[in-house]
């Protein structure tokens, strides 16, 4: 076999292991170091290649983004500013038909501008947001599916760890990153709200619900009001604002976040020495996996374009005389597909090597790339079989009366909603390079 058959069977491998549950870098670490060995048959060349990708991987300076913002976030959900934003949003669309499942939405929008994860979303607002919405007679199935989908927000809406995973994957600014992303989700997060508004107009009955009476005593004041959105609402200024007017480097703002979220905390007193501890032990878990990940991912780079498997794929679609659109059809199909058995991590790992070299070539920003990419591979959350976020709602909620089934039923009118403002962002690349330029 040529070396280009050879890595094709490689990425095919790699899918497959994972799909079978081995760790995603053992997959791609391994399958990398077989197929450079195979094609060179010299195993020092394979040994190079490793050693040199983890010299260049880990020494990076803007790596520095992961531990500050995956600690920036562990300290907003223990200082409980999840609850307080939805307490807020849902005062203020509470006499709204959905109206709950638009304060859902809300506040995971918010949430996500200072957590950056889709589970952390799912974990939190099951726990708030669903049982009040079973409490007023909601549709149960449109309980779950409004916090499985808006709690993709996370992914979109900067900081996230999947657009940080995608800078290092396509060597793009993280900064630019996470400007890119504010817009899109800032998008689909009022796509989502529209979304229920329409469903709750064309069929009550799946929404369902009723509005309470609450006494006017029994209301947020505006202090209230103030004191439980000001500490978010400064850790966004203080992060997306940062890195917006230039004054912060993403390192610097993870940083000010990190330093700001502690000093939120400790003030609320909602942070004790164990919590703190706890904190930072997650904090270094999470960082060491996503840090392994992403030098396997480089191995896995690597790897392709030693066996010039992306100059292949650029020459067989110049060949088809495929188009832009069809490009995208095709890419968009294959995202969409592999949504329904890996990760959205997974997916950008394996996918983005393929095709960066042939978006590139067309005058397409990577920027735009990427947005594009992380949206796709989310619908992916809200997909069986393997719908991360739908098992993380099922598995939080520990609700007899809820299944998995309906979880994923109530998640898909939010997957078509993703699919519609993906195909959109497509259609007009500079919604998520407007703020760029």
């Amino acid at each position: 076999m040529s070396p280009v058959e050879i890595g094709a069977i490689s990425v095919v491998a790699i899918v497959v292991l994972i799909y079978l549950g081995v760790y995603i870098p053992v997959a791609l670490a391994s399958v990398s170091f077989i197929t450079l060995w195979v094609v060179s048959d010299r195993p020092i060349l394979a040994i190079n290649f490793l050693r040199q990708t983890i010299g260049d991987s880990v020494t990076e300076y803007e790596f520095a983004t992961i531990p500050l913002f995956t600690f920036m976030g562990l300290l907003v959900s223990k200082a409980g500013l999840g609850k307080d934003v939805y307490e807020v949003m849902n005062q203020a669309f509470r006499r709204i038909r959905g109206g709950i499942g638009m304060a859902t939405v809300g506040a995971n929008a918010v949430f996500a501008a200072v957590t950056g994860s889709s589970i952390a979303s799912a974990s939190v607002f099951t726990r708030v947001s669903v049982p009040e919405m079973l409490r007023l007679d909601y549709n149960k199935r449109f309980a779950v599916g409004v916090v499985a989908g808006s709690s993709v927000l996370g992914m979109i809406i900067p900081p996230s760890a999947m657009l940080i995973i995608y800078s290092f994957v396509a060597e793009v600014s993280v900064g630019d990153m996470f400007i890119a992303g504010i817009i899109p989700g800032v998008l689909l997060a009022l796509a989502y709200i529209v979304g229920i508004a329409i469903m709750g107009r064309i069929s009550p009955r799946a929404i369902g619900g009723r509005i309470e009476d609450i006494a006017e005593d029994e209301l947020l004041g505006w202090g209230q009001i103030f004191a439980k959105t000001a500490p978010i609402v400064a850790l966004i200024v203080i992060v997306l604002g940062g890195i917006y007017t230039g004054w912060l480097t993403p390192v610097e703002a993870g940083a000010a976040g990190s330093l700001a979220a502690l000093v939120i905390a400790l003030l609320r007193r909602r942070m004790t020495t164990g919590s703190f501890w706890e904190a930072l032990l997650e904090t270094g878990h999470i960082t060491a996996s996503i840090l392994f990940l992403i030098t396997t991912a480089s191995f896995y780079s690597r790897m392709l374009g030693f066996v010039d498997l992306p100059n292949e794929l650029q020459s067989f679609l110049a060949e088809q005389n495929l188009n832009f659109f069809w490009i995208m059809v095709a890419y968009v199909i294959l995202m969409l597909f592999l949504g329904t058995l890996l990760d959205t991590a997974s997916i950008i790992l394996i996918v983005v090597p393929l095709f960066i070299d042939v978006i590139e070539p067309m005058g397409m920003s990577l920027i735009w790339f990427g947005i594009v990419t992380v949206i796709g591979a989310e619908i992916g959350l809200l997909t069986p079989p393997l719908g991360i976020s739908c098992f993380v709602i099922k598995a939080t909620l520990n609700d007899d009366r809820i299944t998995l089934k309906d979880v994923f039923l109530g998640a898909l009118p939010f997957a078509a909603i993703m699919l519609l403002i993906l195909i959109v962002i497509i259609r007009f690349p500079t919604i998520s390079t407007y703020l760029l330029n």
